[in-house]
């Protein structure tokens, strides 16, 4: 079994740490391309962009031709996207660059779900999910702290020069370790017939209950957390480039252990005979109050709000194990790959509307952005979570 999901897991490992590592690396980045903040939001949300518009295409592929051959193959691309970022010299380039990362890395998450579909018992695949989450959350933690440090050794070039290597042995790794893994069943529908499934996913009413509020709160929480948390750290909490990685690094460890818990949950709360939707809306309330304490902001110096910002930020992600149950198994990627074209698309609008309303305010002495400004855009974000959060609610009960 572990070598199966160890390989898939490393390649949500590096999905997470590419999500991420701007974070950390935004400062240089600023310095070295003159970068306002909206240049910065755009750069690093065009992850996102080419992240989910891929989704629906990938879906069907890894119904048609399992998690082991599109994963090793989509990383390759990832690897191609990171070795040009590394080489880039304008906002161009990079910003090429790092879409063609976002759409190298988008199968990760749901060739690790439909590989523990395909392989473990239904009733384990919360526990499992959570697990294999909680080793890409390390994607996060290396990308705080330990960058930091490399950063010392080389720069962001080289950094992303060794990403790449990394990745095309993470694709090798998948390729030729992973066995393939035959369903039961007739076999799979041509690629166009696949597609064509999508309108079974999206005319579910069940879906349209569950994905506004997954969506929008992985959205918001992924734009801070992959972004404008360090920005955030530096310019409201006035904390140096140590400090600000320092305490990126206790966010993505929050983040990581909260990846655990979530599975972990799931399995208490069926010993009281709650379900995974009720985990994933208990943790969607938590996320509201922790995003709440960012936006006000409260304490912005201590490392609580963003202990519990990290704990409960994704704890939505329980819904794609939802809807793997809900769908069948053939549809399962499917499913979850349209959840991802919300989340990430979400994403893209979240990161890239912080940047702007950052660029609304005037620039303070030192280039530090408007802490006014971080207030503003954190409570648009909260206010869009909380409508999607009263629309499940609502939704539920009109059911």
């Amino acid at each position: 079994m572990l070598t199966v999901l160890l390989p898939f897991a490393g390649g949500y490992f590096l999905s997470y740490l590419f999500r991420t590592v701007n974070a950390v690396i935004a400062p240089d980045l600023i310095r070295d391309l003159s970068l306002s903040a909206s240049d910065l939001g755009l750069l690093t949300a065009a992850y996102y962009v080419t992240f989910s518009g891929v989704q629906l295409p990938v879906g069907a592929l890894l119904d048609r031709f399992g998690p082991r051959r599109v994963q090793a193959g989509m990383l390759l691309l990832a690897a191609a996207g990171a070795l040009l970022f590394s080489l880039g010299q304008s906002l161009g380039v990079l910003t090429l660059a790092r879409a063609l990362v976002g759409a190298g890395v988008a199968v990760a998450l749901m060739s690790t779900i439909k590989a523990i579909t395909l392989w473990l018992p239904r009733e384990r695949w919360a526990l499992w999910n959570g697990l294999v989450m909680m080793i890409g959350g390390l994607g996060a933690l290396v990308a705080t702290t330990p960058v930091e440090a490399a950063l010392r050794i080389t720069d962001w070039r080289g950094v992303f020069a060794a990403l790449s290597g990394i990745t095309v042995l993470a694709s090798a790794t998948i390729l030729f370790v992973v066995p393939d893994r035959a369903t039961a069943g007739p076999p799979p529908l041509p690629f166009v017939q696949q597609l064509k499934g999508f309108a079974l996913i999206f005319r579910d009413r069940f879906f349209w209950r569950v994905s506004p509020m997954v969506a929008m709160v992985l959205a918001s929480g992924l734009a801070i957390q992959t972004l404008w948390a360090g920005p955030w750290l530096r310019d409201v909490a006035m904390l140096d480039r140590a400090a600000t990685a320092d305490h990126l690094y206790v966010l993505a460890f929050a983040l990581m252990l909260g990846f655990g818990l979530n599975g972990v949950a799931v399995e208490i709360a069926a010993r009281f005979r709650y379900t995974a939707v009720h985990v994933m809306a208990g943790g969607a309330l938590l996320y509201l109050v922790a995003l709440a304490m960012l936006a006000l902001p409260v304490a912005s110096g201590s490392l609580w709000p963003l202990v519990l910002f990290g704990l409960v930020s994704n704890t939505v992600v329980v819904g794609y194990v939802v809807l793997s149950a809900h769908f069948p198994l053939t549809h399962a990627a499917r499913a979850n790959t349209a959840l991802n074209l919300l989340a990430f698309g979400g994403a893209f609008f979240a990161q890239a509307m912080v940047g702007r309303v950052l660029d609304l305010c005037p620039v303070l002495p030192g280039g530090h952005y408007d802490p006014e400004g971080y207030r503003v855009a954190f409570l648009i974000l909260l206010g869009l979570s909380a409508l999607s959060v009263a629309w499940f609610f609502w939704a539920g009960r009109r059911r």
